[in-house]
This record gives structure tokens, C-alpha cells and sequence, in this order.
């Protein structure tokens, strides 16, 4: 269930909204004067949704590519270069 506060809370209950966000992983959602206003979540849980949108971007991205050529690769083969690659950088 979403926790749903009043913006006033934010100044009036600001501990109480930041052990809620690091303990639960969840946002809380600010309200004004009745009507959606914002959102707090703790940077931990921003983090991983900006990286969680960053692979489904990928993922989509490569769903198209597919889509447009025959090409395919071969995952032994691409892990073998991506490991040679790794190893010439270090």
C-alpha cells in the first residue's frame, strides 16, 4: 500500500518520512491541499530506478535491433570479447 502524506509533513515530520523511505525501499507520495504534489524516495531506491530504466531502455533497444537484421550473436563468443577487451584496458 503507498504511503501517502500531506506536504506539510515533509517540514513537520521529516524523520518520520526518512525512516520510512530507507526502511520500507518504498516513496511516500505528497499531497497539497488534497491533490498529488510530489514524490520522496531515498537515493538508494532513486538509483536503482534510474538503472532499472536505463536496462529497460537497452533491453528495448536491442529488441528493435533485432527486429531489424538476421544478425545474430553467439554468447560464448561475445563473452570471450568482451573479456579480451576488459583485459586490454587493464
Amino acid at each position: 500500500m503507498p504511503h501517502i502524506r500531506p506536504v506539510s509533513d515533509l517540514r513537520n515530520n521529516f524523520a518520520d518520512i526518512s525512516r520510512i523511505v530507507h526502511e520500507t525501499a518504498e516513496p511516500v507520495f505528497l499531497t497539497k491541499n488534497g491533490y498529488g504534489d510530489m514524490v520522496v524516495m531515498s537515493m538508494e531506491a532513486y538509483e536503482k530506478l534510474k538503472l532499472d530504466i536505463l536496462i529497460f531502455e537497452k533491453l528495448k533497444e536491442a529488441a528493435l535491433e533485432a527486429k531489424s537484421t538476421d544478425i545474430r550473436y553467439d554468447f560464448d563468443e561475445v563473452s570471450k570479447e568482451m573479456r579480451e577487451k576488459l583485459i586490454e584496458k587493464i
